[in-house]
């Protein structure tokens, strides 16, 4: 079997950049097939899309889509930049054979928001890499040196280039705490003016390791998400959680995370204060399972009919109001550049 992944997400430091990292080498390790980075899906049996940004409206193969969360479509209005691009994606997921989820929440969410029949949705668990495990004092303390850490501190993971409403990293930053605050991400300009709060920037994955070594917690205050990597990255190295509550982290961590009402960041910083080590023991899943059950998926999608035109039927409603809205957003695209001229 000869699979096209599309390898261009690898270089970003996002969690879809994660993803194709430990996804592609996983699934060399298991040697069940050819993988080739390319965007170029002919002449290949299969062609992977590891996000909905690389789905392709007409693949000339048979296409699997990782599909990651659902959240731009389903807060439409907290994300207006999404646009004619983020349709278009969305209708070309409708036609993959196959729809690989992280988690039974958005695999709810394909069916219901884009009507993509539950058996074309396949949830696939995602992993820690295999570099985050607990670290020896020595390179905690080296970590502390680079970045300027304190002895303890509240530990929050992901990317800040922009802001995200469901993050809720400005709250967060702003609320009253007695332990400090430390961002790990890559980071835009909005993140320099967050007050009380350390920044590390990018870092790589030795340093992440020994910073959630460090931590006296990872604190989590999203309101909703498609999986959670960093969740289950700081339990990999023996770090605490404490998390809002949401439907993703109860099916991803279930008891091994604290949780706090969405609504209640005062609770959330208070039990992430007062977290206490041990914490639980990591999932025993890993990339390599990740990877044996995406082969599998890349079988099935071979012998599955590839060309759909819609989520059940052509001209289905969804598609018709993607469709409607793609059109909607390209005239007003085109208008702007008239008026601009």
């Amino acid at each position: 079997m000869r699979v096209a992944f599309d390898n261009r997400p690898a270089k970003e430091d996002s969690g879809v950049g994660r993803y194709t990292r430990c996804m592609l080498q996983a699934l060399r390790d298991a040697g069940r097939g050819e993988i080739v980075e390319t965007h170029d899906a002919r002449r290949y049996d299969v062609f992977h899309a590891p996000s909905i940004d690389e789905a392709l409206l007409r693949s000339p193969v048979p296409m699997v889509v990782t599909l990651h969360d659902l959240i731009a479509l389903k807060h439409a209005g907290q994300y207006l930049r999404s646009g004619l691009r983020f349709k278009l994606r969305c209708l070309a997921v409708q036609r993959a054979v196959r729809v690989i989820v992280p988690t039974e929440v958005v695999a709810d969410d394909a069916v219901d928001a884009l009507e993509i029949p539950r058996d074309r949705v396949v949830v696939i668990a995602e992993a820690a890499a295999p570099a985050l495990h607990p670290r020896p004092e020595e390179e905690v303390e080296a970590v502390r040196a680079r970045f300027g850490l304190p002895d303890r501190y509240l530990l929050w993971v992901g990317t800040l280039r922009s802001p995200d409403p469901h993050k809720r990293v400005l709250a967060l930053a702003r609320a009253s705490r007695r332990i400090p605050l430390v961002l790990v991400g890559a980071t835009g300009p909005w993140a320099q003016e967050l007050p009380d709060v350390t920044l590390t920037g990018a870092v790589d994955d030795d340093q992440l390791a020994a910073i959630y070594t460090g931590a006296h917690a990872l604190i989590s205050p999203s309101s909703e998400g498609g999986f959670g990597l960093p969740l289950v990255e700081a339990l990999a190295c023996g770090t605490p959680v404490v998390a809002s509550d949401s439907p993703t982290v109860r099916e991803v961590l279930g008891e091994r995370a604290t949780v706090r009402p969405v609504d209640d960041l005062e609770g959330l910083i208070a039990a992430a204060e007062s977290a206490r080590r041990p914490a639980p023991p990591a999932s025993s899943w890993t990339w390599d399972d990740a990877a044996a059950a995406t082969w599998d998926v890349y079988a099935q999608a071979m012998h599955a009919p590839h060309r759909w035109r819609g989520a059940r039927r052509r001209g289905s409603a969804t598609e018709s109001t993607l469709a409607a809205g793609a059109a909607s957003a390209s005239g007003s695209r085109r208008a702007a550049s008239r008026a601009r001229r």
